[in-house]
């Protein structure tokens, strides 16, 4: 069987502590891959090569997560960008502190953990992103307006970066779950997600580990190696 080409790469996943962000660190691991991640508040069941403290609306805390992960561990090859919130409100409602958490978090977060990375895979001529949308930044959600925006934002960003960085051999994707069994949906009313389970063709929610495989394949130098400025949909067809 031919690997993924995984083994002893260096990946950085954001928010690795939990839900979906556990599961893509447990796969990479299994996969043989030296995965460093960050948590910003509480890793009760650290596992991984490298746990690391951080918040990712800091630029100067992201850059010396870089630093320590290649000091640590060697040249990164790999960036999840994982790290998410959710502040959700009907719009008129919606705090002007709530907007910018979600923009600090789930927009200037990602430019906050590529950009220490990002012109050293140019040097090195060698890596590959991926950035998680959602399901929400592609068609919108009740009470979503700031996550939804964030979400959308980060696609225009992977398309964009992925033209700049083709030439540096750099592949930059991104993954857009719908509904997928964690914390967030498990506190959702029952009648609520038979209601959307009922509009996903599959019938079921997505599990984390079904995302964490197609993170795998993007980040993969031989499954995907062709592939760029994507956006992969774990949503069981709900959104096509």
């Amino acid at each position: 069987m031919t690997s993924l080409g995984l083994e002893d790469k260096v990946v950085l996943v954001t928010g690795g502590n939990r839900g979906i962000g556990a599961a893509i660190v447990s796969l990479l691991q299994e996969l043989g891959t030296q995965v460093a991640y960050t948590y910003r508040s509480s890793s009760e069941d650290q596992h991984g090569a490298l746990a690391i403290q951080a918040d990712v609306t800091d630029k100067a805390a992201m850059e010396a997560v870089a630093e320590k992960v290649e000091q640590k561990l060697g040249p990164i090859y790999g960036i999840v960008a994982n790290a998410g919130i959710t502040r959700d409100n009907f719009f008129p409602k919606l705090a002007i502190e709530d907007w910018d958490a979600v923009i600090d978090t789930n927009l200037k977060g990602v430019y906050n953990t590529l950009m220490p990375v990002i012109p050293k895979m140019y040097e090195r001529e060698e890596g590959s992103v991926v950035c998680i949308s959602s399901i929400s930044g592609e068609r919108g959600n009740l009470g979503q307006t700031n996550y939804a925006a964030s979400k959308a934002a980060v696609i225009g960003l992977t398309k964009s970066l992925a033209r700049e960085a083709a030439r540096y051999g750099v592949r930059v994707n991104a993954v857009s779950p719908g509904f997928i069994e964690t914390d967030m949906v498990k506190s959702v009313p029952d009648k609520v997600k038979e209601r959307i389970v009922s509009e996903i063709p599959l019938r079921r929610f997505g599990k984390p580990e079904e995302v964490a495989w197609a993170i795998a394949f993007l980040l993969s130098p031989i499954a995907s190696s062709y592939v760029t400025g994507e956006v992969l949909r774990v949503n069981g067809a709900h959104h096509t």
